[in-house]
């Protein structure tokens, strides 16, 4: 732990402290609405955030890392961000126009089948994307540059002004789903806007970026950032669309999911250290301690998920009631299931990680491109529903992390990559895809 702990790049506690703040803010805010909001109306609250982080981090994550990579190699010869940032801000763009003109194609069926045939919230999650393809185009940008503690701030107004937003809607009594959906599109811009002073300071001119440059390995990023995104969040969904009437289970689902998943953003922390000391092991040819650290990863994330899976069994079908007011329909096997499947996920992240500091982008996305395959036959085997979501969501993540394993397994020894300068390895390990 100490090794990791001195791997860990300047300014990853600011960010480590953000992070804590924005995971306490995913809590208030899903409490606070799941005791002001009907189930139904939890119930489309529950999906549309489910839909927003899948989309939101799946696809803008890859940006932001693709940007703090370029930003991090310009910074070495003393060049400004300003043409990375343009056509980051480009591609993030592009890309969400696309998202947009979809979307409204589907305007009346998704408003339907997941919101209860309510328009507004389907704007709410276009409004949402927007909000998040900003907010990660910036970050990029600060994590290129190292300017940690603002990466960190970002993070941190983002999860304050959720907080200070949702307990001024519950203080009020509001009752509509749309508000707390507003939440998430108001608090990730007030936090691009209270720590954009040192972009625009840094931007300036300089030599212009080639989009091959900033796109050459954004395809297999965006898959695995995509799919393992759906591992995680798809459940919610797909209650709501294998049985529309069952409210309440949809709400109660986002809710478990969120008492479960206090292990991730624990390894959100480790994992900005994780990546560069892989890397770091991988572009030696350091197999003793590439295999070292990776065990010792394995290690402590599967402590976490143990001593977290535990606390979830014991309390969970309790804490979901008195924290988030939600329905009695979930049970410890269900809790059980649930932890299961985070140890798994966590495996699989660490897993992942291994495979990019060996710059095989391809197994990565291999292994959660058979992990969601498994996922999608589990969901359609005829049990219950919270069944078959928990069953996919736990498969799913079993295979992804054999999968990895498999193709590490396949690895003799790390091989050097003098084409992917550590630089590159420590500005996308930082970068880590929040709530």
């Amino acid at each position: 732990m100490r090794r990791l702990l001195r791997l860990v790049p300047p300014g990853t506690l600011a960010v480590g402290a953000g992070l804590a703040v924005l995971g306490l803010a995913s809590y208030v805010h899903l409490a606070v609405a799941g005791h002001s909001l009907s189930e139904a109306d939890y119930s489309s609250l529950s999906v549309l955030w489910s839909i927003v982080f899948t989309l939101g981090i799946g696809v803008f994550l890859p940006v932001e890392q693709e940007i703090a990579r370029v930003v991090a190699a310009r910074r070495t010869q003393g060049q400004p961000p300003g043409p990375v940032l343009a056509r980051g801000a480009a591609l993030a763009g592009g890309t969400l126009a696309l998202m947009a003109v979809v979307v409204l194609a589907v305007y009346r069926p998704l408003a339907d089948g997941l919101f209860a045939g309510d328009g507004a919230m389907v704007w709410t999650l276009l409004g949402s994307l927007a909000a998040m393809a900003i907010a990660y185009s910036t970050r990029g940008v600060l994590s290129g540059l190292q300017l940690f503690p603002w990466y960190g701030g970002q993070l941190a107004v983002d999860g304050g002004l959720r907080i200070a937003l949702v307990a001024a809607l519950g203080l009020a009594g509001v009752t509509s789903p749309l508000w707390y959906g507003a939440v998430l599109v108001i608090a990730p811009l007030g936090g691009v806007l209270l720590t954009l002073p040192p972009v625009l300071r840094a931007v300036g001119g300089g030599t212009p970026v080639a989009w091959s440059a900033l796109v050459r390995g954004l395809g297999l990023l965006t898959v695995s950032s995509l799919l393992s995104q759906v591992v995680v969040n798809i459940g919610v969904i797909n209650v709501r669309l294998l049985d529309p009437d069952d409210v309440a289970t949809a709400g109660a689902l986002l809710s478990a999911l969120v008492l479960v998943r206090v292990p991730l953003f624990v390894f959100a922390s480790l994992q900005a250290s994780l990546l560069p000391g892989l890397a770091t092991s991988a572009a030696t040819g350091d197999l003793p301690g590439f295999h070292n650290l990776l065990r010792r990863a394995l290690g402590i994330v599967t402590a976490l998920g143990v001593l977290g899976g535990l606390g979830a069994v014991a309390l969970g079908p309790w804490l979901v009631g008195v924290l988030f007011d939600a329905s009695d329909v979930l049970g410890f096997g269900d809790f059980a299931w649930l932890s299961a499947a985070t140890l798994a996920y966590l495996w699989a992240m660490v897993l992942g990680q291994a495979l990019l500091a060996l710059n095989r982008h391809r197994g990565q996305a291999l292994g959660w491109t058979v992990g969601v395959a498994a996922l999608v036959a589990v969901t359609l085997v005829p049990v219950s529903v919270a069944l078959r979501v928990e069953l996919a969501y736990t498969v799913g993540s079993v295979v992804v992390a054999a999968t990895m394993a498999l193709l590490l397994r396949g690895s003799a020894r790390p091989a050097p990559t003098p084409t992917r300068p550590l630089d590159d390895a420590v500005a996308t390990g930082v970068s880590g895809g929040t709530r």
